[in-house]
């Protein structure tokens, strides 16, 4: 059986563990679990380090349980969190659940007839018919007041610099998330628990319910908080959160992402978002070191990850986008790109709006630089540009005389124009 705790000892993906979890993982296979928290229709790539961890865990042999967490998505987790979440209603709640079930499915074996297939749970199904005062009753009395409040999570909002403090509603939270455990350790045979080091005490206030309602005995594992050597977020741009779903984070533009990394966390994401081995890493690590200008370990983690999260068809069409802005493409590389990609590749570029009148008539070069758009600021700058050979549609060097018609559209919507180098100018049909 392959060693689990060790593997991720090396990829960097442990932070704490508690005694005898490593033992029992080499002993036997055994059910552990983590929890997602829906407050979206769609996962980001912070939670692809859990994701990648459920999968080494059924690649060890062991079975995983993929916990949504629809009744404690109504309630907010405060671990890490200066304030109170936004209250999910269940309509939204049923809507996120069924998108990060979808992805899910994408990474982890829940269908095939393996032994150790996964398991996808949602605990609104055990915790919608539970009282309030049973829920008191039987569990609330387990864990003393004092216990709860000791935990980090707890401290930080109820400390002097916390301007917000804390609702009885959020304090709840480790009481539901620790019940969660004690429900799947009763009915899965679940011993273990895995998540963020920032879920360390939720998870042992679970480990503890095990052991003082059911008299049994379980574990607790958890993994780093992905950092940047820059200090900036992990997995934020300036458009915002970088989405598994393709709808909110083009292929592209995830590739890119992971392109962009630095050396320093370039080194550090190969080993935990890849599932290459000790060895290859080693060798490229040392390679990119010698030449970092050729940014391997980049191209390496981008390719590995967009083709994971998304297919190779992905990964090609992403790679062949981003030539374009250095022009290491042609036009029927342009072509061939759909227009969420056209619109992310030229982001900030300027443009302007032509009708399709225009375009069905044929559109004469003055008209595309200068009179029908004013990317040029004279019909006079446009004839010069043109004389001196320095203008392109798409990619193809144009004279005074051409006309722009359908057959230069991408995407039956765009023409790209093109000035020296450099100077790019996008023209939309409208």
């Amino acid at each position: 059986m392959m060693n689990f705790v060790e593997e991720l000892r090396w990829r960097g993906m442990l932070h704490d563990i508690m005694p005898e979890t490593e033992e029992l993982l080499l002993k036997e296979s055994t059910a552990g679990y983590i929890g997602f928290d829906p407050t979206g229709e769609s996962l980001h790539i912070g939670s692809l380090v859990p994701i990648i961890i459920l999968m080494h865990f059924q690649k060890a042999g062991h079975t995983p349980i993929a916990l949504v967490g629809g009744a404690t998505g109504m309630i907010g987790d405060p671990s890490g969190k200066s304030a109170e979440r936004n209250l999910l209603n269940e309509e939204i709640l049923a809507k996120n659940i069924a998108g990060i079930r979808g992805q899910l499915e994408r990474f982890i074996d829940f269908n095939s007839d393996i032994s150790n297939k996964a398991e996808l749970v949602n605990n609104y199904d055990w915790m919608k018919d539970y009282s309030f005062i049973d829920f008191a009753r039987d569990i609330g009395k387990h864990i003393t007041v004092n216990y709860m409040m000791a935990k980090d999570s707890v401290k930080k909002r109820l400390s002097a610099e916390s301007k917000v403090g804390m609702s009885f509603t959020e304090f709840t939270y480790q009481l539901f998330q620790g019940y969660d455990f004690l429900h799947l350790f009763r009915e899965k045979n679940c011993k273990i628990q895995m998540g963020g080091s920032d879920q360390w005490g939720n998870i042992t206030t679970g480990t503890e319910l095990v052991r003082r309602v059911a008299g049994g005995k379980a574990y607790a594992m958890t993994c780093p908080l992905i950092t940047k050597a820059d200090g900036t977020k992990f997995g934020k741009t300036e458009g915002g959160n970088v989405w598994l779903d393709r709808h909110r984070t083009s292929p592209y533009k995830f590739y890119q992402y992971w392109l962009n990394a630095s050396d320093e966390d370039a080194e550090k994401y190969i080993k935990i978002f890849t599932f290459l081995d000790k060895k290859t890493i080693d060798t490229l690590t040392t390679e990119h070191k010698e030449t970092p200008h050729l940014r391997l370990l980049q191209k390496k983690v981008a390719e590995e990850v967009t083709t994971m999260v998304h297919s190779k068809e992905d990964l090609d069409s992403a790679i062949k986008a981003s030539n374009i802005l250095f022009g290491k493409s042609t036009s029927e590389d342009l072509m061939t790109l759909d227009e969420q990609t056209f619109l992310d590749v030229f982001d900030g570029v300027t443009q302007a709006e032509v009708s399709r009148e225009d375009i069905d008539n044929g559109l004469d070069m003055i008209g595309a630089l200068a009179a029908k758009t004013g990317f040029l600021k004279s019909n006079g700058d446009a004839r010069r540009a043109l004389k001196e050979n320095a203008i392109s549609v798409n990619k193809e060097k144009v004279k005074e005389d051409y006309s722009i018609t359908a057959k230069d559209l991408i995407n039956n919507k765009f023409v790209l124009l093109q000035r020296g180098k450099k100077n790019y100018y996008v023209v939309t049909v409208k």
